[in-house]
């Protein structure tokens, strides 16, 4: 069944074994898992040994104070402390499914996740970091107990932070019970059985819940951690990402230990904690051979450390590779960053629902600036118009992935692979869409340029914002556009652009901001050509972006029409959104 291929169908395994007790007779001692929290001072390195004692007696707690088996969904709503890995993992070990909610998710968040899954526990914390704001768990996980339909037992882990304060009935410590926890033998479970699920963020409205199969995720992780990642066993891989995201799943926890290397799990920013160095501290400290980020910390950096002065003050030497991936990386910020760091910048291509990157650099292939490279082996990546018909060579179109997908991706939902099949089948039948627009050049290079939803259509001409944003931030005050479609009765879309400049690089006098506005609509006539009939932009301090560093196109759609905002709940500073408004009154006057 092309749309459904049931990878290694009558095989067995466990995840957890096979990423820590495995790897005991030869790496005992070896640092699984390195815990960075500047906020907090800690600087902990956990062995293998360690962490497999740790899983073993924890999944215990859970088999017997919480009733958990194989099959049951655990809920993990917690910082990124090392804890949360070894619940992961415990999950894993007993053959339950582990669902990990995004600690900045507010409490209702939290509820409907919680309603989806139908969890037998909810492992959380009392209090946890957000950089260095404190969040209340505890106070978030009771609201999201009393907002939920479902009532599952409540499982908290007296972190690092604060004394846990327990009050209803249910309430466990963590501590207590690991104190007097037993080991747990790994459970064997099928190959197409269910390893977690992940609910997608719901910016676009109701999240869906990813189901990862355990064996197809466990052989494509194991193999493009080397392939792709090129890291080895007993080598070190730094992705501050969050464990809340599949980036996390995949590349923080699972495929690290199961190539036998170390991974970092990084409680921080990229240039708040404390400044715009903290990513190259670790790498020095751990030597790093491979660092995977998103081009949006790229672009943080860039614009607290324009000339890369602190780069400079560390040695950078065992780090080979920066992967970047999550949006696309823009070719001015993968060139300041290879320049700063004189290390290649290599961006790969994928999404919650993948896994792993359908798009990416294996081996060594030259670099083209706005690619994400070349298909992965498994993917069979095309380009199809609107009726789903191939497009020639070098036209964009809608991107594609010809069933069946290969092991690790997903291939239904959580209790409802209808919604899976219509969001994902449906438009064209054979084929796994994307959701992206973009192109594959005469070298097989592809080139994801936006979601097809932000495809602008002026006058028939159909743009990509992401051509356009690249003009933009081709400019040399600029560290990062968006560019949004505003209703247009003539045209049908105008494209409206906006602009966040570069730390030390603000206007002195509204004729300096006329001025660079001025520049900024030439540079994309320039670039793009007068088709794209583009006349406003507008200069930004901040643009609004989700938790997870995605900018929020559709608010931006919504100022510009002038109708009515909606705020999704994982935005990430909900003042952003006033100031900008502000923002284009005051340069519209």
């Amino acid at each position: 069944n092309p749309a459904k291929p049931d990878w290694f169908k009558g095989w067995q395994l466990n995840v957890a074994h096979n990423c820590l007790d495995r790897h005991l007779p030869t790496r005992a001692d070896q640092p699984a898992l390195l815990y960075e929290s500047p906020a907090l001072g800690i600087s902990q390195a956990i062995t293998y040994a360690d962490l497999t004692d740790q899983v073993s007696r924890f999944a215990h707690v859970l088999q017997e104070r919480c009733e958990v088996t194989k099959g049951d969904r655990v809920i993990i709503y917690m910082p990124m402390c090392p804890e949360a890995i070894v619940a992961m993992l415990a999950c894993a070990r007993l053959g339950a499914i582990h669902s990990v909610v995004f600690g900045g998710f507010a409490s209702k968040e939290l509820a409907t996740r919680i309603d989806a899954a139908q969890p037998k526990a909810v492992l959380s914390s009392t209090h946890g970091l957000d950089g260095v704001k404190a969040v209340n768990y505890k106070k978030l996980t009771d609201e999201a107990h009393r907002l939920c339909t479902f009532k599952p037992g409540i499982q908290h882990s007296d972190d690092h932070t604060a004394t846990a304060n327990l009050l209803r009935t249910g309430d466990l410590d963590w501590e207590d019970c690991m104190n007097t926890a037993g080991h747990t033998k790994p459970v064997p479970i099928d190959a197409t059985d269910p390893l977690y699920v992940l609910y997608t963020s719901g910016t676009t409205g109701k999240p869906k819940g990813v189901v990862r199969e355990a064996g197809g995720h466990a052989v494509v992780l194991a193999d493009t951690i080397q392939s792709i990642f090129n890291i080895h066993p007993g080598q070190v891989m730094f992705t501050p990402s969050d464990i809340g995201w599949v980036v996390g799943h995949s590349y923080i926890v699972y495929a690290p230990l199961l190539a036998g290397a170390t991974g970092v799990l990084y409680e921080g920013k990229p240039t708040t904690t404390p400044d715009a160095s903290a990513f190259w501290r670790i790498i020095e400290k751990h030597k790093v051979k491979a660092m995977f980020t998103a081009p949006t910390a790229l672009r943080a950096i860039k614009k607290e450390d324009p000339e890369g002065m602190l780069v400079q003050q560390h040695d950078l030497s065992s780090l080979e590779t920066v992967f970047v991936a999550g949006k696309r990386a823009d070719p001015a910020s993968v060139q300041w960053a290879e320049q700063v760091l004189q290390k290649p910048i290599v961006d790969n291509y994928w999404q919650t629902e993948t896994g792993s990157p359908m798009s990416a650099c294996s081996g060594h292939l030259p670099i083209k600036y706005g690619s994400c490279f070349k298909p992965v082996h498994g993917w069979d990546l095309q380009i199809v118009d609107d009726h789903g018909q191939t497009v020639p060579v070098g036209e964009t179109g809608n991107l594609v992935a010809k069933l069946p997908l290969p092991p690790g991706a997903a291939t239904t939902l959580w209790k409802d692979h209808e919604r899976y099949d219509s969001s994902y089948l449906a438009a064209f039948p054979g084929y796994y869409q994307t959701g992206d627009a973009g192109f594959i050049d005469e070298d097989n290079y592809v080139h994801v340029l936006t979601r097809t939803d932000d495809v602008i259509n002026t006058a028939g001409h159909r743009m990509s914002t992401g051509v356009l944003e690249g003009a933009l931030t081709a400019h040399d005050k600029v560290v990062e556009a968006a560019v949004v479609g505003a209703t247009d009765e003539l045209k049908g879309q105008l494209p409206v652009g906006f602009v966040v400049l570069k730390t030390g690089k603000s206007f002195e006098s509204d004729h300096d901001l006329k001025q660079l506005r001025k520049e900024l609509v030439q540079r994309v006539r320039e670039d793009v050509g007068p088709v794209a009939a583009f006349k406003r932009v507008y200069v930004v301090r901040q643009l609004p972006k989700t938790r997870s560093g995605k900018t929020l196109r559709m608010v931006l759609r919504q100022m510009v029409d002038g109708q009515p905002l909606t705020l999704p709940p994982t935005i990430e500073d909900a003042s952003i959104v006033d100031s900008v408004r502000q923002e284009i009154a005051d340069q519209d006057a």
